[in-house]
């Protein structure tokens, strides 16, 4: 399966935003993003010519950094937004909040979106009582996400569930019950549950050229 092989840390500095790419590191006073918010490379600091395509393509590539996309699976999602109703971009927000990795990491049983597709890959996760080890499954509302039992005492699931709530704030249209292993899909998400700084119009006009 293809993968990006670049740092992380500089995949934050090009794109001149913090995108919670290597979890606890990220937290920490280690971050390469909080140390030296600039681009990478000898030129890191340069200004750099500003055009329209380059905004639009930088935002683009943001978010799909962000959510772990590669190209071809972020238009695929895209698509998928077009044929809905109402706002392209916020549908496209709303489809990528709603896959399965993204809603392990806003619970808080994961420290970044890399490890919930991992783990999920893994088989620790089940939704609505049955095993799901694909990462891209999109919930909906009403829909429970419960880590296996056999699992629930393997440390990385005790650490990333210490921090929950605290380190990583679980939106409100999201439960979770830290006892029980389990977080609860209480509604869609909407525009105003994603604080992250996404210009999703930007995105729409890239792919609408």
């Amino acid at each position: 399966m293809a993968k990006y092989k670049e740092s992380s840390c500089k995949i934050c500095r090009k794109e001149g935003a913090k995108l919670f790419l290597k979890g606890e590191r990220c937290h920490s006073e280690k971050c390469a993003y909080d140390r030296r918010p600039y681009g990478p490379g000898q030129h890191g600091k340069d200004r750099k010519r500003t055009t329209d395509y380059r905004v639009q393509l930088r935002e683009k590539q943001k978010v799909k950094f962000m959510y772990g996309l590669l190209e071809s699976q972020f238009r695929l999602f895209y698509d998928r937004a077009v044929k809905k109703k109402g706002a392209t971009g916020e549908n496209l927000l709303n489809l990528l909040e709603r896959r399965l990795d993204n809603v392990v990491f806003r619970l808080g049983m994961a420290s970044s979106r890399a490890q919930a597709r991992q783990l999920i890959s893994h088989r620790h996760f089940l939704v609505n009582g049955k095993i799901t080890d694909i990462a891209s499954f999109i919930v909906k509302q009403g829909d429970v996400i419960q880590i296996k039992e056999a699992s629930r005492t393997t440390p990385v699931f005790k650490a990333s569930l210490e921090y929950a709530g605290e380190r990583v704030q679980v939106p409100t249209w999201l439960q979770l019950e830290k006892e029980q292993f389990k977080g609860s899909v209480l509604r869609e998400p909407e525009r105003t549950d994603i604080s992250a700084d996404i210009k999703e119009n930007l995105i729409v006009e890239l792919y609408s050229k």
